[in-house]
């Protein structure tokens, strides 16, 4: 199936026309991930990051069952919820934030059942939040939340796994808001040392039946991952490598150096 088999996009979001425009100018888009909660200093790191050349950010919401994650961004998220935070401070504090860029919020689907999708998208959209990633939510049953996140002007982002078959890539694509997240590996997030295969094979599936951007997660640890598949994709997510360095020590300056490092390996191809 050709992208021109695809039905026509409709009704497209804040968030998806932002990466658009970038991407349909030749620029090749970095969405880094922060822990909502983690370093302390996480709105300015926030702040930090779009400055350093993100395009967006994924800002998550931390909860005690990660089954996405793996042990870096289950440690993170575990000091976060150590010292206290909730769905309804990290939504307090990235009202504050001055983001230049527009930022997403990563969570899983019982904080938005515990809340009430309503007033989960409600306080999303209030926040500033601009799409919301929910990846234990399956295409089945994201009916319900994504209603709710449509009529607040939250674009829910799905995942696109690269043991999907091409029907079912076809229908996330079609309900897919904001972008097409496409899982680089089958597993959790993590740090790898070679970029596997399956990150560019599931782009390049994935770019063959749709115009809303792809992005690439899991799996993307080096600014030469990021350049590699996105010679395929329209960008790539990078989190546990970026959270890795605020767990070792290397502190907030590497981590936006990082993110910065990444920005120039997309910026050479």
């Amino acid at each position: 199936m050709s992208a021109a088999d695809v039905p026509t996009t409709t009704g497209i979001g804040p968030l998806e026309a932002h990466l658009r425009a970038r991407r349909d100018a030749g620029h090749k888009l970095l969405l880094p991930y922060v822990t909502g909660g983690y370093p302390d200093d996480w709105p300015r790191m926030v702040e930090a990051f779009g400055q350093a050349g993100a395009d967006a950010i994924e800002v998550s919401i931390p909860f005690s069952d990660p089954m996405m994650d793996g042990p870096t961004i289950q440690q993170a998220s575990s000091l976060a919820l150590g010292s206290g935070v909730t769905p309804a401070s990290i939504l307090d504090a990235v009202e504050g934030i001055e983001s230049a860029v527009p930022l997403i919020a990563m969570t899983y689907y019982n904080v938005a059942f515990h809340m009430g999708h309503r007033r989960f998208a409600q306080d999303l959209a209030r926040a500033g939040i601009a799409g919301a990633i929910l990846p234990d939510l399956p295409l089945e049953e994201v009916g319900p939340w994504a209603e709710c996140a449509d009529q607040a002007g939250v674009e829910t982002v799905l995942l696109a796994a690269p043991t999907g078959s091409d029907e079912r890539l076809v229908r996330v694509c079609e309900r897919a808001r904001g972008f097409v997240y496409a899982v680089g590996v089958v597993g959790t997030t993590g740090e790898r040392a070679e970029l596997a295969t399956s990150a560019v094979q599931i782009a390049r599936r994935l770019k063959a039946i749709t115009d809303k951007p792809v992005i690439v997660g899991l799996g993307i640890s080096t600014p030469d991952h990021a350049a590699e598949v996105a010679e395929v994709a329209d960008g790539v997510v990078v989190a546990s490598a970026i959270i890795r360095k605020l767990l070792d020590g290397e502190g907030f300056d590497a981590a936006v150096e990082f993110v910065a490092a990444l920005r120039a390996g997309l910026d050479r191809g």
